[in-house]
């Protein structure tokens, strides 16, 4: 079963890691999956680090970390990016990177991390050099 794991699919993966998580940390990754997608429906999703979901679209956009008291998630470009409802509560003196630590009974504002997820996306796309001939 493992070795067939490793031959998966990210998506796969990540759905196998919410599946083991069978407890309020399952359902947050799966929640902010969803939101994720909503917010971009061309979302690339990949599986790095030996076990980490990873969202992408046109550069990382955000990790989906699991530990026993949180689910993190790290923004690559967080620090660059506008933040009017204060999502960020993790990573907050780095230059680059900005995180979202949810506990067990916490609520994510959806429409907030959406445009969160939207701007991160429109950033990542402004970052795009084009090739030269």
């Amino acid at each position: 079963m493992a070795d067939d794991l490793a031959n998966s699919a990210p998506s796969a993966l990540i759905d196998a890691r919410i599946a083991a998580l069978a407890d309020w940390r399952g359902a947050t990754l799966a929640h902010v999956r969803a939101l994720i997608r909503q917010a971009d429906p061309d979302v690339v999703e990949e599986w790095k680090w030996r076990g980490v979901p990873v969202w992408s679209h046109a550069g990382i956009i955000c990790t989906g970390e699991t530990y026993k008291g949180a689910v993190k998630l790290t923004f690559m470009k967080g620090a660059s990016l506008e933040d009017p409802t204060k999502l960020f509560n993790a990573s907050l003196d780095g230059n680059a990177r900005r995180a979202i630590d949810i506990h067990e009974g916490e609520a994510l504002d959806g429409p907030a991390f959406i445009t969160l997820i939207q701007a991160a996306v429109a950033l990542n796309m402004t970052k795009r050099v084009p090739k030269t001939s």
